[in-house]
C-alpha cells in the first residue's frame, strides 16, 4: 500500500530534519563557548544524532534504515553541511563495526549443519557468486564496448567491480526481513541464508585477492590462503580446548558473555594480523597475515556450533548495531558530489543488472540443482539487492586506485536503489512468482513430478504442508499406527523434503496447498481426515480460514483439523467448516504444566523418563525437519 504523506507528517518531517541539524551543531557551539569537547566524541555524537533522525524518517517511509545512514553521511560530509571535523574518526570506529559484522556472519556458519543440509543447495550456493560476477562483468563490458558505459570506460577494472557489486546480496537486509516475518526456518529462508553465507565467504576471498588485481601474483594469493588455513587450525584448537570451556565458566554471568565474545573475536584478529612477525621469529616470512575481517569470520565460525552461540549473537548484535551505523555513515561521508546525470543513470543500470542477475543466474542455478520452481524463484527475488560487502570492496578499490570516485558513487547509489526495493520485493515475492509462473513453465522450468501413485487408492489422512508440527506428527503416527502410513498423502511444494517424507511410507504429492487443482490432483477431496498444521504466519497465497472453506467445498464429509494462532480465529475456522481447531501454544502450555509440576516436586528424572517413554531417544530421533 502506498504511503500517503499527510500535511501533519510533512510538518513532523521538517521538524525532525531541523532538530537533527540544530542539535548536530551544538557540539561546535559548545566548543566555541569554551567547552572542551573532544573531536572524536563530537563526530560520533553528531553522526548518531543525524543518522538516528533520518533512520526514523526512512523507517516511517518503509525504506531500509541503511539508506538513511548513507544519506546522513552525505549530509554531514564535505559535500553537505561539513559538520564532521575529522572523517578519520568515523572511519576508525567503522572498522570495529566491520569486524563485528564479520564475526556475526561467522556465527551463522555452522559447518556441521551446512554439511548435513541439502547438498544440492550447498553446491548451488558455492558457485552462485562467481557465475553472477561473470554475468555482471560481461554486461558492464558490453556497455563499454557499445559506447554507453560512460565513466565505466575510464578505468580498466571497472567492469570487474560492477560484477563484484551485483554478485552478492545484503545479509543485513535479507536476514532481518526473514526474521521479522518469522520465515527464516522456511525453505526459501534456509536457501537464502545458505546463499548469503557463501556470498560473504566469496566476498572475503575477493578482498584477499583485491590488492594484486592489477598484477596478480599466484604465490601471494596461495600464501594468503595458507595463512587462513593456519588461523583456522589455531582458532579451532583454541575453541575446543579453551574457549568453549571458558564460556561454560561464565555462562551464569550474562554480562560476561559479551566481554568473552568480544575478547575471542579480537584475539583472533590480533593473531591473524601478526602471523608474519611470529614466523619471522622462526627465521622466515611467508606473508601469512590474515585480514581483520577474515580473522573475525573465522572466530565466529569456530564457535558457531557452541551451545552459547545464540546468547553470543544476541549480546554482540546490540553492540554491532552501534558500530554498523557509523560504518555506513562513514561510507556516505566519502561520497563525491554528483556533477551530472550520468552517475545516477549508470546506478540505475547497475541496479537493473543486479535484478536481471537473479533471474538469469540465481533462479536457473537453484532450479538446476533441484530446488522446485516456486522456492527457486521466491529465493531469487528476495536476494535482488546489492550487498553491503560490495560497498566495502568498492572503497578498498578506491583506495587502491582501481576505480575513481564516480564509479564508487555509481555502486553506492545502485546499492541504495536496490535497498529501497528490497522490502516490497520481499513482501510481494509470491505474487511476483504467480505472475511469472506461466512464463517460467513455457520456458522449460517445469514443476517437479508429484511422485506418482495410484490416485484411486483409499486415503485415510491428507497432511497439507510439511513444517515442524507435521514433521513430528508423522514420526509419531508411524510409531503408533504404521498401518495408516500407506493410506496417507502429504501435499507440499518443498521437494527437498520429499525423499525423507517418503521414507516414512507415505505418498508425497508436489503441489501448492493454496491451489485448488493441486489439492484435487492429490486426492484430498477423497480423504477421510485432513490435517492443516501450517500457521497463517507461514502460509502464502491463502490463510487457514480460506483453506478450510476450500476443503469443506471439495470434501463435505471429511474431518478437517486446522490450526489457529489467535483465539478469535477458532470460532471463524469452526464456522467455515473445521471440525477440530487446535492452537500449538495451548498444547505446549498443557505439556509444560505437567513438566512444571514434576519439576516443582523435584522429580526431574521423571520428566526425562516420560519423554523417553513417549518419544524414544530424542537425540537419535530422525525427523523430516531436523
Amino acid at each position: 500500500m502506498q504511503q500517503r504523506l499527510t500535511p501533519n507528517f510533512l510538518v513532523l518531517l521538517s521538524r525532525i530534519c531541523l532538530a537533527a541539524i540544530f542539535f548536530a551543531s551544538l557540539p561546535r557551539l559548545a566548543f566555541a563557548a569554551g567547552g572542551a569537547v573532544p573531536s572524536l566524541v563530537q563526530d560520533i555524537g553528531t553522526s548518531l544524532l543525524v543518522a538516528g533522525g533520518l533512520a526514523i524518517l526512512f523507517v516511517r517511509l518503509k525504506i531500509p534504515s541503511i539508506a538513511g545512514f548513507l544519506v546522513a553521511g552525505v549530509l554531514l560530509g564535505p559535500q553537505g553541511l561539513h559538520l564532521i571535523t575529522d572523517p578519520s574518526n568515523i572511519e576508525a570506529i567503522a572498522q570495529i563495526g566491520f569486524v563485528l559484522l564479520l564475526f556475526m556472519i561467522g556465527l551463522e556458519i555452522d559447518v556441521r549443519s551446512m554439511l548435513s543440509g541439502n547438498r544440492a543447495v550447498l553446491a548451488a550456493s558455492a558457485i552462485q557468486y562467481p557465475l553472477t560476477l561473470l554475468f555482471g562483468f560481461v554486461i558492464a563490458k558490453g556497455l563499454i564496448l557499445a559506447g554507453i558505459g560512460g565513466v565505466l570506460g575510464d578505468m580498466p577494472l571497472a567492469p570487474l567491480y560492477i560484477g563484484i557489486a551485483v554478485a552478492g546480496s545484503s545479509s543485513l537486509l535479507v536476514v532481518k526481513l526473514f526474521q521479522e516475518h518469522f520465515q527464516l526456518d522456511t525453505q526459501p529462508g534456509r536457501i537464502c541464508l545458505m546463499v548469503l553465507i557463501f556470498q560473504d565467504i566469496w566476498a572475503i576471498v575477493a578482498t584477499l585477492v583485491q590488492p594484486s588485481l592489477e598484477q596478480p601474483e599466484l604465490s601471494a594469493i596461495l600464501f594468503s590462503f595458507l595463512g587462513i588455513g593456519v588461523l583456522i587450525l589455531i582458532a579451532a584448537g583454541l575453541a575446543k580446548l579453551v574457549v568453549n570451556r571458558a564460556f561454560g565458566w561464565i555462562a551464569k554471568v550474562p554480562e560476561m558473555i559479551l566481554l568473552g565474545a568480544m575478547s575471542w573475536c579480537f584475539a583472533m584478529v590480533a593473531i591473524g594480523t601478526h602471523l608474519d612477525p611470529a614466523t619471522e621469529l622462526l627465521g622466515f616470512n611467508l606473508h601469512l597475515n590474515v585480514g581483520s575481517g577474515m580473522a573475525a569470520l573465522i572466530a565466529g565460525a569456530t564457535i558457531a556450533s557452541s551451545p552459547f552461540s545464540t546468547e553470543i549473537v544476541t549480546k554482540v548484535g546490540l553492540v554491532k548495531d552501534f558500530f554498523i551505523t557509523l560504518f555506513f555513515v562513514g561510507l556516505g561521508i566519502t561520497m563525491p558530489a554528483l556533477a551530472g546525470i550520468e552517475v545516477p543513470l549508470l546506478a540505475l543500470a547497475v541496479a537493473a543488472i543486479a535484478l536481471l542477475a537473479r533471474q538469469f543466474v540465481v533462479f536457473p542455478l537453484l532450479y538446476l540443482f533441484r530446488v522446485d520452481q516456486r522456492c527457486a524463484q521466491v529465493s531469487a527475488i528476495r536476494l535482488a539487492q546489492i550487498s553491503e560487502f560490495a560497498l566495502v570492496i568498492t572503497f578498498l578499490g578506491l583506495e587502491l586506485g582501481h576505480i575513481n570516485h564516480e564509479i564508487a558513487s555509481v555502486i553506492i547509489l545502485a546499492f541504495v536503489i536496490t535497498a529501497v526495493l528490497t522490502t516490497p520485493l520481499f513482501e510481494r515475492a509470491y505474487d511476483i512468482y504467480e505472475a511469472m509462473k506461466g512464463t517460467l513453465t513455457r520456458l522449460g522450468f517445469k514443476e517437479p513430478a508429484d511422485g506418482g501413485g495410484d490416485e484411486a487408492e483409499e486415503i485415510e489422512l491428507a497432511v497439507l504442508g510439511i513444517h515442524r508440527d507435521a514433521s513430528s506428527f508423522l514420526v509419531e503416527l508411524a510409531r503408533a499406527h504404521p498401518e495408516i502410513m500407506p493410506k496417507t498423502v502429504v501435499v507440499d511444494f518443498n521437494v527437498s523434503v520429499h525423499p525423507r517424507t517418503r521414507e516414512l511410507g507415505v505418498k508425497v504429492k508436489y503441489g501448492d496447498i493454496a491451489n485448488e487443482e493441486a489439492l484435487i490432483h492429490a486426492g484430498v477431496d477423497r480423504a477421510k481426515v485432513i490435517l492443516c498444521t501450517i500457521s497463517d504466519d507461514l502460509l502464502r497465497g491463502i490463510s487457514n480460514l480460506e483453506l478450510v472453506k476450500v476443503l469443506r467445498r471439495l470434501n463435505p464429509t471429511a474431518t478437517i483439523i486446522s490450526n489457529a494462532i489467535e483465539m478469535k480465529s477458532i470460532a471463524e475456522l469452526r464456522a467455515a467448516g473445521a471440525d477440530i481447531v487446535y492452537m500449538s501454544r495451548l498444547e505446549v502450555a498443557h505439556a509444560l504444566l505437567d513438566v512444571f509440576a514434576k519439576a516443582r516436586d523435584g522429580r526431574i528424572d521423571a520428566v526425562t523418563e516420560d519423554q523417553q517413554t513417549r518419544f524414544g531417544d530424542i537425540e537419535a530421533r530422525s525427523e523430516i525437519m531436523r
